[in-house]
């Protein structure tokens, strides 16, 4: 096996190669990139029976196998997004804004590679996929390193991509997967400062957070999940129950489900008992403040450390407040910078809703659920940063960019 250094190395190569390739030329991969994960659906479905299997014998959790879990639908769905990406435009070359100076240069800003981008992720195989489709397309060579939870299906999945590339005569290393899932080998792909030019974490929070104070390269911070709804007094409450519903209980594992819920003491009576007997056939555990303990005196109360934890799992907290000004307070002092949103029929309150709240996507009247670069018609996505610069909120192939300025002269020396 490589080195994380020589994989670095072949890494930086193969960037090169990609940042020269023709929008057809990337197109064609990964179009046979798509063709080829569904002819592979028995060789993939066989290997993460064997992670399925590792996590059954380690009794993860349920929601956590099912980010795991891969179906023939699943693997439809990546091929899907490898064909999405294809019809993607290509920013690489693109040029943003150009002017002439004084002196007479012309100048162009100009859409380039950010050249080598390292992913450590947890158990999810989807994201191989995701991750290598926007690499390429967007002229990127990519070091994947997954959690050892899904390391066979990792393996399966990255196999079926680089053998395209060699296929279609493209170095195999701009796409590659780290299957030495140790800590060590993980920190020195962190400090792997002279072929890495940016890393992207995709975890838990606290996941998250060790990356950042760890590594030396720059990092993009994506993905803690802190989400919450709030419920405004003058909210359609059916549409809020549904919404709530979906974004609590669909996929509860995901980090832009829905964690928290926060709703006005004018409506809290009336709607807390309906919507606990609509999340009682999901089996949500709701825990809750003093004011919402006097609504369902049979809910577990909530304490500090409720409000700021992202749960991944059937569990629901309550926070009852007096007004919109509260309910931002509260939110701004709990979330993640992830998403959030507000149901509510006030165009007033849904205008100071999405300007107060600090958060990377705000929503009104509609799910966090959609917080997802599929959704937002990016073909799929690289992670959701959290962060404020360079990129915000679901990152598709502009975010995996940088730019140069190309100028142009005829002669001019400064004076």
């Amino acid at each position: 096996m490589q080195s994380i250094q020589e994989m670095g190395q072949s890494a930086q190569a193969a960037a090169f190669t990609l940042g020269q390739l023709a929008t057809t030329k990337k197109n064609q991969v990964l179009l046979a990139m798509a063709d080829a994960l569904v002819a592979a659906t028995p060789t993939i479905l066989a290997a993460n029976r064997q992670d399925m299997a590792a996590a059954n014998a380690n009794q993860v959790r349920q929601v956590m196998r099912d980010r795991l879990k891969l179906d023939e639908q699943r693997i439809a769905t990546m091929a899907t997004g490898l064909r999405q990406v294809a019809t993607l435009a290509d920013p690489i070359g693109v040029i943003d804004k150009g002017w002439q100076t004084d002196a007479g240069l012309q100048i162009a800003q100009q859409r380039v590679p950010l050249g080598v981008i390292a992913m450590i992720y947890e158990a999810r195989p989807n994201v191989t996929v995701d991750a290598a489709a926007l690499t390429f397309k967007s002229g990127n060579a990519v070091i994947l390193r997954g959690g050892k939870e899904a390391l066979q299906s990792n393996i399966a999945l990255a196999t079926v991509l680089q053998q395209v590339l060699v296929d279609l005569q493209l170095p195999a290393a701009a796409i590659q997967l780290v299957t030495d899932t140790s800590h060590e080998t993980a920190q020195a792909l962190m400090r792997l400062d002279d072929y890495v030019d940016v890393l992207i974490p995709r975890g838990s929070g606290k996941f998250i957070k060790t990356v950042v104070q760890t590594a030396t390269v720059p990092v993009i911070e994506t993905g803690a999940g802190n989400c919450h709804i709030y419920v405004d007094d003058s909210a359609d409450l059916a549409m809020a129950r549904d919404i709530i519903i979906n974004a609590k209980t669909q996929r509860p594992a995901v980090c832009n489900a829905m964690e928290k819920l926060v709703v006005n003491q004018q409506v809290a009576a009336q709607f807390l008992p309906q919507l606990a007997a609509a999340l009682a056939p999901y089996n949500v555990e709701l825990r809750g403040d003093e004011q919402a303990q006097a609504i369902l005196p049979t809910i577990t109360p909530a304490t500090t450390e409720d409000w700021a934890t992202e749960y991944n799992d059937y569990i629901l907290a309550i926070k009852v407040v007096p007004d919109l000004d509260a309910a931002i307070k509260h939110i701004n002092r709990y979330n993640t910078k992830h998403s959030e949103a507000i149901i509510t029929n006030d165009y007033a309150h849904s205008q100071q809703f999405t300007k107060q709240i600090d958060a990377a996507v705000v929503y009104v009247n509609a799910s966090t659920r959609f917080t997802d670069g599929f959704e937002f018609g990016f073909g799929a996505e690289i992670g959701i940063s959290t962060q404020k610069l360079h990129a915000r909120g679901p990152m598709g192939l502009t975010a995996l960019t940088s730019t140069k300025y190309v100028v142009r002269g005829s002669g001019q020396i400064r004076q």
